[in-house]
Parts: structure tokens; C-alpha cells; sequence
């Protein structure tokens, strides 16, 4: 069964971008140790999505380099997304948000001092929601398993299926575990 919403448009959000929609979409991503924020306003029905590979962006990055690159950092690519969605007219307190992701899909790296990437990567995204005052609605982080996402703007849902470990590239949208 497909997610519901499937008769609208699809857009696919790769590692580093992000995607803001003005008109109903169903925005789909593949999630390992990267971790997506997903921001919404009911009242105008638009929102967007972040696939942010890494935890911080470097101090100075954005000066020396723009935007777009650091986009790959959860921190910057979540203050990105929720600047843009209320660039739209939502105010920050209407704003529904929803994490998903920073699984440790690869056992065979030990993890660092500071954890494993995708531990990291969930810390820097509720830290920049705290830092940001923004109110997380849902979440489902950490764990083994990666995740495909969907994310339909017009109704604010994101439909979730976890990935086994043979499932990294192709993938069975036939099943959900969960609707949050």
C-alpha cells in the first residue's frame, strides 16, 4: 500500500538539500546516520524538509563559502529550513516540527569520542531546536535501521518504513511501520 498522498507530485531530497513547498507535494528521503527535519504550519499549509549529513557546520563556512554547502550540517540546514518556511508568513510558534533519522548503519566504524555520527547528528538537531525555542511534535531517532520518509505537505503527515540492512538501495514502499 502506498503512502497516502500518492497521487500527488513526488520530489526525492538527497543528502545536503532541502526542500520547501509552497503546493502539496509528497517528499520522500532515504535516512541512515543523516537525520531530517521536517517543518510545517497548518494554518498555510506549507513546509519543507532537511537532510543534514553531518552535525555542525564549521565555524566560518558559511562566510567563506555560502550557503548551499553547508547545507550538509544538521544545525545550519535546520535554521536554513525553518527560516525559509516562515519567510512564507508562518510564525515560529506555529511551527509543527518532526525528526527522523541518526541511525548507526555502520557497525563496522567504532564510534568516536563524541559517539557515532548518527548519535551526533540527533544531538546537534534537538540542540538546534532548543537553541532555536522550536517545539518537536515528533521524532523517531537513533536505532540500526535506516528509514524512508514520506512527507506529504498538504496534510503535515510523514509516513515512516524502517530499511533493512539489505534494503539501503532498493527499497519496498509497500509497508509502514508507522504514521507520526
Amino acid at each position: 500500500m502506498p503512502p497516502p498522498g500518492d497521487d500527488l507530485p513526488r520530489v526525492h531530497v538527497a543528502a545536503a538539500e532541502v526542500c520547501i513547498a509552497r503546493k502539496p507535494v509528497l517528499i520522500e528521503t532515504v535516512l541512515g546516520s543523516c537525520v531530517s527535519a521536517v517543518v510545517w504550519s497548518r494554518r498555510l499549509k506549507v513546509g519543507g524538509i532537511c537532510h543534514g549529513a553531518l552535525p555542525q557546520c564549521p565555524s566560518g563556512m558559511l562566510r567563506d563559502r555560502g550557503p548551499k554547502p553547508c547545507l550538509r550540517y544538521v544545525d545550519f540546514a535546520i535554521k536554513y529550513l525553518v527560516q525559509e518556511v516562515a519567510a512564507m508568513g508562518a510564525t515560529r510558534e506555529e511551527l509543527e516540527v518532526k525528526l527522523f533519522g541518526g541511525a548507526d548503519v555502520l557497525p563496522i566504524l567504532a564510534p568516536g569520542p563524541s559517539g557515532s555520527v548518527g548519535s551526533q547528528n540527533c544531538s546537534m538537531a534537538l540542540r538546534t531546536l532548543e537553541e532555536e525555542n522550536l517545539r518537536l511534535m515528533k521524532s523517531d531517532l537513533g536505532g540500526v535501521q535506516g528509514r524512508v520518509i514520506y512527507f506529504n505537505t498538504e496534510t503535515g503527515d510523514v509516513f515512516l518504513r524502517r530499511l533493512q540492512a539489505a534494503e539501503v538501495l532498493a527499497q519496498d514502499p509497500d509497508e509502514f511501520a508507522l504514521e507520526c
